[in-house]
């Protein structure tokens, strides 16, 4: 199964544009997005964000959910409410904004982790010198 980060490398071929600009275009950090393809990741809603502002041809459903086609076909297409979609397609996308969300939680709990570990570290090589 293909995940938001395998379309959205599929977008940036598409383009014709190297990894590293389009990292920049959206300004995210060198590097980003073939760390996310790396560890198979999510991508954050900031960034996808950012992405949508950046390419607004690229379709958003597309690149969420892998349905429809890669580029808006009409640009006079209704913005859709979330409110009028099937309620069984509220609960998929809530999912998925769960899911996110619960991703993004996992990574910042692990830096952070990671962060105080060293500090504690630090502390006790400089307790253990004097």
């Amino acid at each position: 199964m293909f995940k938001t980060i395998d379309r959205l490398i599929q977008f940036i071929k598409f383009s014709g544009l190297s990894a590293r600009q389009f990292d920049l275009s959206i300004g995210a950090g060198n590097g980003y997005t073939l760390r996310m393809q790396k560890n198979n990741a999510s991508i954050g809603s900031d960034v996808i964000e950012n992405i949508i502002k950046t390419y607004p041809e690229l379709n958003l459903v597309w690149l969420i959910t892998g349905e429809g086609e890669m580029l808006k076909t009409d640009e006079k297409e209704p913005i859709l409410n979330f409110e009028d979609l099937p309620r069984s397609r509220q609960k998929e996308i809530e999912q998925i904004i769960e899911e996110k969300i619960r991703e993004k939680q996992e990574i910042e709990l692990k830096l952070l982790l990671k962060e105080v570990t060293k500090a504690i570290e630090n502390r006790q090589g400089k307790t253990e010198k004097n």
